[in-house]
């Protein structure tokens, strides 16, 4: 056991994983030497995705190896409450020291209160945004990402530090990259080939089919048709900002060669979900889309092949049994321990990482959050992706012929939505956990909109919630109808 391998997990916000060179996006060829490394030298996986595209339980989940519902984790503000165990406890109970670098966000009550009644309402599809559209900006040299620095530097003076120890250690870097407002410096944008940043097809709001994405734009302030320049500028420092991360990954990589850890350390490299970036006239996340439920993973080490790329879908869930794994750690000693599960949802990239093969075939991703008016999953199975509106029609795509998420299937293909929303309902009851989901959403805006109506508040602070919360001019603030009031008594008493 003395000689178990070490792990250096890299984890970075809001990156879409189709964004890197290594994934062939012809704008990126140059800008991600670092990340491109450790797939040549590791495990490329081409079909990654987070299993909520929104931090919070997105993170909570990876971190505890249940899916989002386990543990209520329905929206940014539903973390993990105290005393939830996580793959860091077990770590250290297991004799690794361990080390979280950056901003955690898993944890619950740490968000606005737009992500909260946001959330709680989303069923009365109140047809106003609740966020901004965030503006692109360029800045000077050493302007950006000050604080991603810091946190790398702490990373690299940790693993020097922990590299004396003695015992085997797990580092984790979170970063706030890639994260919006889309800002970078010039010289990240200089990286980036201009001329090949792609603007995919945008969709104006009547050319939408499906309702529950229709209500997602409008929740999401993108129901006005974006225009070329707008996303092929957004994208332009979109991919910049990955360049920069890129940068940091690589000074993690040159600390891990530096003191010869390399032939006996894991490093992985991930994100909690991704970002729109004007796919699907979209920015942001919460979305079922590739741009925002597909996400990096990329893993070297002990053992793992070289240059070698899988396609089997595989999501954050998996990771705790992989660390378990490799830290030769049976989780089945601390399954009737207090704060920690009976099991483990997800299963080891292990197999795969050593050209083996895993039981499952697919791939799940769930919200319930604000910006959706209803309980969303996602089902990725070959080349066969569902997404499944509670209450709507469910959408289908086929990803090899259609990449860019365009043609939706889901009315004309009704066999294969039948059969793949069968593989969901097998491994989860999703009428269930949705609506268990909504009675949350109930009774908790009940109790917050009692108290906020008793201290005078309540159609102010609705009234700033649904005009977009943040970054708000007088002019922009729209008050709070007696109409929509109307759609809130509709939908409770619903």
């Amino acid at each position: 056991m003395a000689d178990r391998p070490n792990v250096v997990f890299i984890h970075a916000e809001s990156m879409d994983g189709r964004k890197m060179g290594c994934m062939g996006h012809p704008a990126l060829k140059n800008a991600t030497p670092n990340l491109d490394r450790i797939a040549n030298e590791g495990v490329l996986f081409r079909n990654a995705y987070t299993n909520c595209p929104v931090c919070n339980p997105s993170r909570a989940s990876m971190w505890t190896g249940k899916y989002p519902n386990h543990r209520d984790c329905w929206n940014n503000h539903e973390g993990l409450r105290d005393g939830v165990q996580t793959w860091q406890d077990t770590l250290n109970a297991s004799g690794y020291r361990t080390k979280a670098i950056g901003p955690l966000d898993y944890v619950y009550g740490k968000h606005s209160i737009r992500d909260r009644v946001g959330s709680w309402t989303r069923s009365a599809m109140i047809e106003r945004a609740i966020v901004r559209t965030p503006l692109q900006m360029v800045v000077g040299p050493g302007e950006a990402n000050q604080r991603d620095w810091q946190h790398t530097n702490n990373a690299v003076k940790e693993i020097g530090e922990a590299a004396s120890d003695g015992r085997p250690f797990w580092t984790y870097l979170t970063t706030g990259l890639v994260h919006p407002a889309f800002v970078a410096e010039q010289r990240h944008l200089d990286m980036i080939d201009r001329d090949a940043v792609d603007v995919p097809p945008l969709f104006g709001l009547d050319e939408t089919g499906n309702a529950a994405v229709r209500q997602q734009r409008i929740f999401k302030n993108c129901d006005t048709q974006f225009t070329e320049n707008m996303v092929r500028d957004i994208r332009h420092i979109y991919f910049a900002m990955i360049a920069a991360l890129d940068e940091m990954v690589g000074r993690v990589l040159q600390r891990v060669d530096d003191l010869g850890l390399a032939d006996n350390t894991y490093v992985i490299f991930s994100s909690d979900h991704g970002e729109m970036a004007g796919e699907q006239n979209q920015v942001l996340k919460r979305s079922m889309f590739e741009a925002s439920a597909h996400v990096p993973m990329i893993l070297r080490g002990p053992g793992v092949q070289k240059g070698v790329e899988v396609a089997d879908p595989v999501s954050l869930v998996d990771l705790y049994s992989t660390f378990m794994d490799i830290a030769e750690v049976d989780y089945a000693n601390f399954a009737e321990r207090p704060g920690y599960a009976e099991s483990l949802d997800g299963e080891s990239l292990i197999p795969l990482l050593e050209g083996g093969t895993r039981e499952q075939d697919w791939a799940m991703c769930e919200y319930h959050g604000d910006r959706v008016c209803t309980g969303t999953y996602m089902l990725r199975q070959g080349d066969w992706k569902l997404i499944r509106h509670m209450g709507f029609d469910s959408e289908l795509y086929n990803l090899a012929d259609d990449p860019d998420e365009a043609s939706d299937l889901g009315t004309t293909i009704t066999e294969k939505v039948a059969e793949l929303e069968g593989v969901l309902d097998t491994n989860f009851d999703c009428e269930g956990i949705d609506r268990r989901a909504k009675a949350y959403d109930r009774t908790e805006f009940v109790k917050w909109r009692e108290q906020a109506q008793k201290e005078g508040t309540y159609e102010d602070t609705m009234a700033h919630v649904y005009s977009g919360f943040d970054r708000q001019c007088i002019e922009d603030m729209r008050p709070w109808t007696g109409a929509e009031e109307e759609k809130i008594e509709e939908w409770l008493a619903s």
